[in-house]
């Protein structure tokens, strides 16, 4: 109960997270959860966690941590350069820690999300399943400089693991989102669907974990608003501006929007690695 991580730089947006919560949404409070679950659930893999275990997720960094414990821990995701009492760690691997060592994570160079995680069991608070906490008005609550977070460490020895190198994504290649048609798909016009794949679109600086805003070729929905519907992780919104917005994670749970299609739950993690200026486009999903 003593074994902790003492959180001494937490960065611009240090959050703790899961899969996220369950059977929230109709109480106004989105599902939230890791932003790239691909990332999030091989962090707990190398550790031979539970697949629910919390992971802190850094965005863009800079961020340090105290280990204070002996046992294993374990980071994924971007490229921060992450040094262990400043040597080197490897990304997308476990590694030993005892008391006293300093995890640093500079600034992102590759990809926005690292995600860090402990052999153990966390003793951490939960709400509709889902260790991820919220301020009173539902925003997500980030993790705070001095902060200590309790676990029971896995103290019997373990070899450190690596990702496959696979199943690392480059965050730097060229990302197609691959889209099911659905919603109000077929009230769009032909010529405005094939206008969304035939362009190319830059991530906005206004993007976060809410949705990616995209800047480029414009959709345009022919009629009136529609009426309020609930809304699925990668639904891409067309507002009246015609810019289309990917909602992610901590997206509002009703809209009035029109939705052309929804991205798939896969590509939605890639994207979140996706940085302001890069390039996307979408591509449509056989539905034969």
């Amino acid at each position: 109960m003593n074994d902790a991580l003492r959180i001494i730089k937490p960065g611009p947006y240090t959050l703790l997270v899961d899969r996220g919560r369950r059977l929230c949404q109709h109480f106004g409070l989105a599902a939230g959860g890791a932003a790239d679950i691909h990332s999030y659930e091989w962090c707990n893999r190398l550790l031979g966690n539970p697949p629910n275990t919390p992971a802190l997720e850094i965005a863009a960094g800079p961020f340090a941590a105290e280990f204070l414990f002996q046992g294993h821990a374990a980071l994924c995701g971007a490229e921060h350069s992450a040094k262990l009492n400043g040597k080197p760690v490897h990304n997308w691997s476990s590694f030993s820690v005892t008391p006293g060592d300093t995890l640093q994570l500079g600034y992102a160079q590759s990809g926005v999300r690292s995600y860090l995680s402990v052999g153990g069991v966390w003793n951490v608070d939960t709400l509709f399943d889902s260790c991820q906490r919220v301020n009173d008005d539902g925003s997500a609550r980030p993790i705070k400089a001095g902060e200590h977070i309790h676990f029971s460490a896995l103290k019997q020895l373990k070899l450190n693991k690596m990702t496959p190198w696979n199943q690392i994504p480059d965050d730097d290649s060229a990302l197609c989102l691959p889209v099911r048609p659905s919603y109000q798909f077929h009230r769009f016009p032909e010529d405005q669907r094939q206008a969304l794949i035939d362009g190319h679109y830059t991530i906005s600086p206004q993007s976060n974990r809410m949705g990616y805003r995209l800047q480029g070729p414009v959709v345009h929905w022919p009629a009136t608003g529609i009426e309020s519907e609930g809304i699925a992780l990668g639904a891409v919104q067309i507002p009246p501006d015609g810019q289309p917005i990917v909602l992610l994670n901590d997206r509002q749970t009703i809209g009035g929007y029109p939705k052309i299609g929804c991205v798939e739950a896969s590509a939605c993690s890639r994207l979140t690695q996706r940085r302001p200026g890069q390039k996307v486009s979408f591509c449509w999903l056989d539905t034969d």
